[in-house]
């Protein structure tokens, strides 16, 4: 008898070892319900080269309903097209008609300085209305790609200990001034939304770079961004939405951002961009995780107050700069002909070289002379203009402390609050901030995180100009740290902040 028990025991064991591996083996039921659709709000008024969109992924467990929304704009509010209101009358709007909450909308615009039609928050209304039509039954996936192409990032660390950045604002310092550059982001996060039949319904991708690069014939455009969702979207093909998210792209431009050899075109590094996002894609299956959580919260960051001590510091070294520039012989006219001669020989620079064999021949040195005058003077003239381009520096960031100053001070507190957006999605997690935050706290919040698929996000739900390191505020000699509201006390409170919230997740 106590055999047969024995017996009776190792048979149920064995048949729940077996029922336990085909239940690890069988496909992954649809957990969540999603539906995903996009809506052109391309400006048409002038030349367009490629259309803007507001594309919208609503995803559903049965608890709640998340609404996920991506904008090819520059920012919600302050900057570019979209008005300040536009975040509150689209909330407002979806929980009275679909009764979404308002805390559970995350809306990120990817950074592009493209022109949207003037409504933009009912077509926004109008693409969650159509992807909460189209919902069906979904399995989720995610996993990472590399991009390292297509950015750079813009910082440069110079000789004297402090940053310059590459804009089109300005020029850049010397060559030989500069001695480092700042890190990139190369991660794509990804997550893969399937239906039932295994055909994809849409893809998130995050990545971190300023999509600024433009089109050759300067039309509207959706810029890199743009063209690296309509070639995941074409290659899927099904109707399938590409959602792009920006990471942390404060201080990431496009590679070669002030060629002036060639047309400059965000169709080429879109094209990488999207290529290497699918090349990810392919490997990426669903996840045993189908776990859908957001959270949503306040976070009061500290306002700068002390613009008058570095407007005092700016207007110092201006005025050094000023005192430092010397009168010169040459002009526009006689420098770049001698720049041009000077540089194409060495050796012979004034004339052809038996001119000055013949001179030596007979004791004569009057063509070396005239070398060293026009050095000298070319020296001159050069030093005064790169005088004239730290000037430019200066006087273009002057005048962003002095705007941010009076927006603080008529603010009339000494914080700023903002939102942090926390979103898991299978074994995705994003943490947000409405700030252009510098790609080193993305970076920061990555290696804290406990998740392995964490990412970092900027520009959404609001916009609150540039957030770089209290390390860059405290230099303060790059424009971002110049367009800034924040305090540098920002960074920790931040990162503690969005760290708890990934912890949470």
């Amino acid at each position: 008898m106590l055999q047969l028990c024995k017996s009776i025991r190792v048979a149920i064991l064995g048949s729940l070892i077996f029922v336990a591996v085909i239940s690890q083996a069988a496909p992954i039921q649809a957990a969540l319900k999603a539906g995903a659709a996009k809506v052109d709000i391309t400006n048409r008024d002038g030349l367009v080269n490629d259309p803007l969109h507001v594309r919208a992924l609503v995803i559903d467990d049965g608890r709640q309903a998340v609404v996920i929304l991506t904008l090819d704009v520059v920012s919600i509010g302050e900057i570019g097209h979209v008005k300040s209101d536009y975040l509150p009358k689209v909330r407002a709007q979806l929980k009275a008609e679909l009764g979404i909450e308002p805390q559970n909308i995350l809306v990120n615009t990817s950074h592009c300085h493209g022109i949207p039609v003037v409504d933009v928050d009912q077509r926004t209304v109008q693409a969650v209305r159509e992807a909460r039509q189209n919902m069906v039954p979904v399995t989720v996936g995610a996993g990472r790609g590399r991009e390292e192409r297509i950015m750079e990032n813009r910082r440069l660390k110079l000789k004297n200990g402090k940053d310059a950045d590459v804009r089109h604002a300005y020029s850049l310092p010397p060559d030989e001034e500069v001695v480092g550059v700042g890190p990139v982001d190369p991660d794509i996060g990804i997550v893969r939304i399937d239906k039932e039949n295994g055909q994809t319904l849409a893809v998130l991708y995050q990545f971190a770079c300023h999509p600024i690069m433009a089109v050759p014939n300067g039309g509207n455009t959706a810029d890199i961004t743009g063209f690296s969702s309509k070639v995941i979207e074409e290659t899927l093909g099904g109707g399938a939405v590409a959602l792009f998210l920006q990471g942390c792209g404060g201080d990431i431009n496009p590679a070669f951002y002030k060629a002036v050899d060639y047309p400059r075109s965000a169709e080429p590094l879109g094209a990488m961009l999207g290529l290497s996002t699918l090349k990810a894609l392919k490997e990426i299956k669903p996840s045993q995780n189908q776990q859908l959580k957001m959270i949503n919260e306040t976070l009061a960051l500290p306002r700068r107050f002390d613009a008058p001590e570095r407007l005092a510091a700016m207007q110092a070294e201006q005025t050094r700069l000023l005192q430092s520039l010397t009168g010169t012989s040459l002009n526009l006219k006689t420098f770049m002909p001698l720049a041009v001669k000077y540089n194409l020989n060495k050796d012979f620079p004034a004339y052809y070289s038996h001119s000055y064999l013949h001179e030596k021949m007979v004791g004569r040195d009057d063509l070396t002379h005239l070398d060293a005058s026009n050095r000298r003077n070319m020296e001159a003239y050069i030093k005064n203009i790169q005088t004239m381009e730290q000037l430019t520096r200066i006087q273009t960031n002057m005048a962003l402390v002095k705007k941010h100053q009076k927006t603080n001070e008529a603010a009339g507190k000494r914080t700023l609050e903002v939102e942090v957006v926390g979103l898991r999605i299978g074994d995705f997690v994003l943490a947000t901030s409405p700030g252009e935050m510098v790609v080193q706290i993305g970076l920061n919040l990555k290696k804290a995180s406990p998740h392995k698929l964490t990412f970092i996000s900027g520009y959404t739900n609001g916009y609150i100009y540039y957030a770089p390191t209290t390390e860059q505020i405290l230099s303060g000699e790059a424009q971002e740290d110049c367009d800034c509201l924040l305090a540098p006390e920002w960074q920790p409170l931040f990162e503690a902040k969005a760290l708890d919230v990934l912890q949470r997740l």
